[in-house]
């Protein structure tokens, strides 16, 4: 620990927050598929933390301190951003009390799009 007091605490819980939390845990990394489809999962974060202490009384004159902290991190995934050939769409997951069964619930329609677009992308070639 930094320090030992409150504000050393707290410093110390919003550092290691900051540790936890970046911009790649609200835009996650792209996935790339092979068909040039690019899928970038957007994400919400919520995170809170506490922290507090006492100096206590000593008869040696000794400095006593006691003190604790800690923090939570809620990652909810919100959105997907698709990109295709330059065009970007988004798709929202509805907020259900579960928000990842949602998202999971949205993969068979997403493979759907993807495959009838690599179906349309191969009869336009055959036509040629």
């Amino acid at each position: 620990m930094k320090e030992k007091s409150a504000n050393g605490i707290l410093s110390t819980t919003i550092e290691k927050v900051r540790d936890l939390v970046n911009v790649s845990t609200i835009i996650g990394d792209p996935i790339n598929l092979p068909d040039g489809l690019t899928i970038i999962p957007v994400s919400k974060v919520t995170y809170g933390f506490a922290s507090g202490g006492s100096d206590f009384p000593s008869k040696n004159n000794v400095e006593l301190f006691g003190g604790a902290g800690g923090a939570g991190v809620t990652i909810n995934p919100v959105a997907f951003l698709v990109v295709k050939d330059g065009d970007v769409t988004i798709k929202h997951i509805v907020s259900d009390d579960n928000a990842v069964e949602r998202a999971v619930s949205l993969v068979p329609e997403m493979f759907d799009k993807i495959t009838s677009l690599k179906k349309n992308k191969s009869a336009d070639e055959a036509a040629e």
